[in-house]
């Protein structure tokens, strides 16, 4: 039995592909896109991997009109695509701040506005954004990629009490420091240096993240909107 229509862009690995799988589990119909071609490494009839541009608007309402076509229409946005590109705030180039500000943000705008109209003709739906702990407390070398996730939070919040009535929830997970690409540069010294300041004791994982993801689009979670829900192990605690 299909639970219902969950879109999520950026899913082509880390905490994307494991929110997708969590869905699928849970008998979701998942639409994974991913800026370059792939494929989901397991295989479902319910997981289905699309290429797709999240700042591209052109390319976004042909999406719509497919998915549309298709029945597939989410009921669950989880806007997840995001790009890094750090540099010191001196040596920062204007594309360095322009394309994580057209990924991390605009393109959170262009999925939620061509998909929210048919959560409100409807009167239900999750809007959940994958923000981090770096739009939280800041952090050198990523004036870009910090200003474009805290952008994020306050759009979270703007968003939810626009749409609360309509029976709409907007909420942000913000991960710390996640087991991942992100973190695969790190030598271990450097892996060690991080984890002493998390008072659990370790990175977390890209299911830890899922698990929260999938938590605040079920109905349990139908109280809670407008938050910031920081995912770190404790390293952010104010």
């Amino acid at each position: 039995m299909n639970k219902g229509n969950v879109f999520i862009s950026g899913a082509s690995k880390g905490i994307g592909m494991a929110i997708a799988y969590f869905f699928e589990r849970n008998n979701y119909t998942v639409v994974g896109t991913s800026r370059n071609k792939f494929e989901f490494d397991k295989k479902s009839e319910k997981l289905i991997p699309m290429k797709l541009d999240v700042t591209c608007r052109d390319s976004i309402k042909s999406c719509f009109d497919e998915l549309k076509s298709k029945d597939l229409l989410p009921e669950i946005l989880v806007n997840n695509a995001g790009i890094t590109s750090d540099q010191l705030f001196l040596k920062m180039k204007n594309e360095d701040w322009d394309n994580v500000i057209d990924t991390n943000l605009n393109g959170v705008f262009n999925l939620s506005k061509i998909f929210i109209k048919n959560m409100i003709k409807n009167k239900h739906g999750r809007i959940i954004n994958i923000s981090s702990i770096s739009g939280l407390m800041g952090n050198p070398g990523q004036v870009n990629y910090s200003s474009s996730k805290a952008a994020l939070n306050g759009f979270t919040k703007s968003l939810a009490k626009e749409v609360g009535k309509r029976k709409i929830t907007v909420n942000c997970v913000a991960p710390g420091f996640i087991e991942s690409d992100m973190t695969s540069y790190l030598n271990e010294q450097g892996k060690n240096e991080l984890i002493d300041r998390i008072p659990l004791g370790r990175f977390g994982t890209s299911d830890d993240v899922a698990k929260l993801v999938l938590f605040l689009a079920s109905p349990e979670a139908s109280y809670i909107t407008g938050q910031t829900i920081s995912i770190d192990g404790g390293l952010l605690m104010y």
